[in-house]
């Protein structure tokens, strides 16, 4: 594997769980229950994980040959891993793929990363906090928003849906909500 600079803008979309086969497939668990980022990059930028045993250091490139779902997870080929012990040599390490080569979002359609950090505030103006993390509960996704009040740090809950959600401005960092501050 050859050792580069993580890209500037790498998000970490998964962790590779072991080997799959004999010839140097392996298992990856995405972070994402719409993996589409690791299937549009061919080029994964992996580091080792965070705990546990590390088999390399620093960041190495994987040139993917095949990436395809498999039951809960996708199996990938790389030009880099030719057996089953390369392939188990990788396990725990974290996937990176630049954000410039995720797929184009849809109309009305987000990547998560995209709107952690933004500013949340109301119809009339009113701060609400800042996008701390995003929440799937299974029919609908919540934002998570970091705020303080009377110096402490609170965390208030939005449902991700058109009925609250007015609009994202990306550009601007800043979503227009229909909530009140007391809900």
């Amino acid at each position: 594997m050859e050792a580069v600079d993580l890209p500037p803008d790498a998000i970490e979309v998964g962790r590779i769980a072991d080997a799959w086969g004999i010839k140097g497939w392996f298992k990856v668990l995405p972070h994402s229950a719409s993996p589409e980022a690791l299937f549009s990059s061919r080029r994964w930028y992996l580091q080792p994980p965070a705990q546990g045993g590390k088999a390399f250091a620093g960041t190495g490139l994987l040139r993917i040959r095949e990436a395809k779902e498999h039951s809960d997870s996708i199996v990938a080929l790389a030009h880099e891993v030719d057996d089953r012990n390369a392939a188990e040599a990788l396990k725990g390490a974290r996937v990176f793929v630049p954000r410039s080569s995720f797929p184009t979002a849809g109309d009305d359609e987000y990547y998560w990363v995209d709107l952690i950090g933004l500013d949340v505030v109301n119809r009339e103006g009113v701060a609400l906090g800042q996008v701390r993390e995003l929440m799937s509960t299974g029919p609908q996704t919540v934002l998570v928003l970091a705020y303080e009040a009377a110096g402490k740090p609170q965390e208030r809950m939005i449902p991700f849906v058109s009925a609250y959600v007015d609009s994202v401005d990306l550009p601007g960092r800043r979503i227009i909500v229909d909530w009140q501050p007391d809900y």
